[in-house]
């Protein structure tokens, strides 16, 4: 049976994994942890979300295609649980769409990314959240991180209510 796996990876398209990857490490950089699929009040999830070290929530949405780009309706949903959001895409990727009026560009900040690094080349504007709605997000954060470190730690403890 053929490979399908790339002789030489480097040339493989980056698919969101990688991106979530890059993104972290320069998120950790500056003081921002972030874990990965965050579910949201209101059936939401988002691909990463950071805490940082004031207490400052980000999102960020990661895309890797055009079409899951220009197709997603629901990202403003994400606005209310964070202080700032972030799209991130790979390196190359078109991203002209995201200048555009239905993209919020004076609110939404653009990462780009590959598996080892991110940079941001458009700054998030930060809006702060209402202090409830922060209380809510972040213990909803701290609670999905703890549940995760014990499935790692104890990964029959799963069946003891995780989720």
């Amino acid at each position: 049976m053929a490979s399908v796996v790339p002789l030489d990876a480097s040339c493989a398209p980056l698919i969101a994994v990688d991106v979530a990857r890059g993104v972290c490490r320069m998120l950790l950089r500056h003081d921002i942890v972030a874990i990965a699929e965050v579910p949201l009040d209101g059936g939401r999830r988002a691909d990463l979300m950071a805490i940082g070290p004031k207490g400052e929530l980000v999102i960020v949405e990661i895309k890797v295609s055009r079409a899951d780009l220009l197709g997603d309706a629901k990202w403003t949903d994400y606005l209310p649980h964070c202080d700032r959001f972030f799209w991130a895409v790979p390196q190359g990727f078109d991203a002209s769409p995201l200048d555009g009026p239905a993209f919020l560009p004076d609110r939404a900040g653009v990462i780009v990314a590959d598996r080892y690094d991110a940079a941001i080349v458009r700054e998030a504007q930060v809006v702060a959240m209402p202090a409830p709605a922060r209380r809510r997000c972040t213990t909803a954060l701290a609670r999905r991180a703890a549940r995760r470190v014990i499935g790692l730690v104890d990964p029959e403890a799963d069946g003891l209510g995780l989720r």
